[in-house]
């Protein structure tokens, strides 16, 4: 391949199948992403985890922290601080009880895939060094789903801080993958005091890397990143600080991004709207360019 577009072999069959009317989508789980940045002398730079090799979804493929939503956290009352659960619902198009779930599950898999933690003591202060014995079992804990987000933060008296994430985009899985997901992206500044770990389950290895470098190396085809990942990535590149990208959350369109897939004078044409650098035309034969 030409650069490193992630793009599994079954997909031109699936893809087929779903234009003949013989695979019938499966609903998308609804998840969540965050972009942690944290500022260099030059310019800033994300974190990234590359997803082990024998995952079943995009495998060896560079990615943020993220993952489902815990339907547990879509009514529990817990602390918050910043925009309101309304103002969230508005921003996400969701409702409010969702937009909470969502808001939790990206503060959570940030905690949970990269040990850092968008919450403090009150609404105005976030957690210091997270990397103690105890907060470590809690940590587990979330992995293993012995409890919610939301009771963790209960336990631990703490106010989740909604105010230190911005809503960046939302991709959803193509209808002609068995595994899809319903996914907000959500850009975030590493809070003082707290540092990375390579501690998720699903990852190999972390990096902390220039927006451009990770484009880069997806351009030569060293880096292999979802249509979701490097889009994301080239948008990040516009801004000298991770502050100046916060601020221009709010402005982002949260449209969906949903590939949609045709038949086109003998090829199947896989496309992401806007995004025209994805798109790839399928021989009917099967081979891909």
């Amino acid at each position: 391949m030409a650069n490193g577009q992630w793009y599994p072999p079954e997909w031109p069959e699936r893809i087929r199948a779903l234009a003949e009317g013989t695979l019938t989508p499966v609903a998308p789980r609804r998840a969540a992403t965050v972009m942690l940045l944290k500022d260099t002398e030059s310019t800033p730079v994300v974190h990234m985890l590359r997803r082990r090799a024998s995952m079943a979804f995009a495998g060896g493929a560079y990615a943020y922290p993220g993952g489902g939503v815990d339907p547990r956290d879509d009514d529990r009352q817990i602390r918050w601080a910043g925009p309101t659960r309304a103002w969230w619902a508005s921003r996400l198009g969701v409702d409010e009880t969702a937009a909470q779930a969502i808001v939790c599950a990206a503060v959570r898999e940030t905690y949970e895939e990269a040990g850092v933690l968008l919450a403090g003591p009150t609404a105005d202060t976030v957690v210091g060094d997270t990397t103690g014995e105890e907060w470590e079992a809690d940590r587990a804990a979330l992995v293993d789903r012995d409890f919610s987000f939301a009771e963790f933060l209960e336990r631990r008296g703490l106010v989740l801080r909604s105010d230190l994430l911005g809503a960046w985009t939302r991709w959803i899985t193509p209808e002609f993958e068995p595994r899809r997901y319903d996914t907000w992206f959500f850009v975030a500044a590493l809070p003082e005091g707290q540092r990375t770990r390579n501690v998720s389950t699903e990852a190999d290895r972390t990096v902390w890397i220039r927006p451009a470098d990770a484009t880069a190396g997806y351009d030569k085809g060293d880096l292999m990143m979802m249509p979701p990942t490097i889009a994301t990535l080239r948008q990040l590149g516009a801004y000298a600080t991770a502050a100046e990208a916060l601020a221009a959350a709010p402005g982002r369109d949260m449209t969906p991004v949903l590939a949609q897939a045709r038949l086109e004078d003998g090829e199947l044409v896989l496309s992401w709207p806007g995004h025209d650098e994805f798109t790839k035309h399928i021989p009917t034969g099967g081979a891909s360019a």
